[in-house]
């Protein structure tokens, strides 16, 4: 980690609320408001925020499950998304996520007619640009937890860090 974080103080607390407040707080509402107002299903939802971990590297990110109502994708499902243009455990709309997450993040200027034509198919002009900014979260929020180490020493509800099974790129 290249910040230097106060004794005693969580690092993701200090940085994203304490240090600057004025962007971070702000920051973390609208990280947050991603989990409380979606309208995704979970799946979908799911599938491109792991898409965007995947190619950010983010530990913490990687290592997250996203929960609504108790349910939670099933063990493999990152797997999957690793395998999105093969695997059989998507319907159409999941992969189309994937792909979405996996293009904006890597080749936002290739999104061409033929890509939209299927988008618009399959999701709705409110459901799109949820998703955008559900995937531009991830994208810069994650980014920037990596880049400054605190992916690494962030902690999961269940209390653990993901630095302890995953070594930093």
């Amino acid at each position: 980690m290249i910040i230097d974080i106060p004794e005693g103080k969580d690092a993701i607390e200090y940085v994203w609320g304490e240090m600057i407040p004025g962007i971070g707080v702000a920051a973390s509402k609208y990280s947050m408001a991603v989990y409380a107002h979606t309208t995704l299903g979970l799946r979908e939802f799911e599938a491109a925020r792991l898409r965007i971990a995947q190619i950010n590297g983010c530990a913490f990110c990687l290592d997250w499950r996203t929960e609504r109502d108790g349910q939670q994708v099933e063990d493999g499902f990152a797997d999957a998304v690793t395998e999105w243009r093969t695997t059989g455990a998507f319907d159409e709309r999941t992969r189309l996520a994937v792909e979405y997450a996996e293009r904006y993040a890597l080749d936002h200027h290739g999104l061409d007619e033929e890509f939209w034509s299927r988008m618009t198919a399959a999701y709705s002009q409110h459901e799109i640009v949820e998703l955008s900014m559900c995937i531009g979260s991830w994208l810069a929020f994650g980014r920037l937890n990596n880049v400054l180490g605190l992916d690494t020493v962030c902690r999961l509800p269940s209390g653990s860090s993901p630095a302890a099974g995953r070594a930093r790129p």
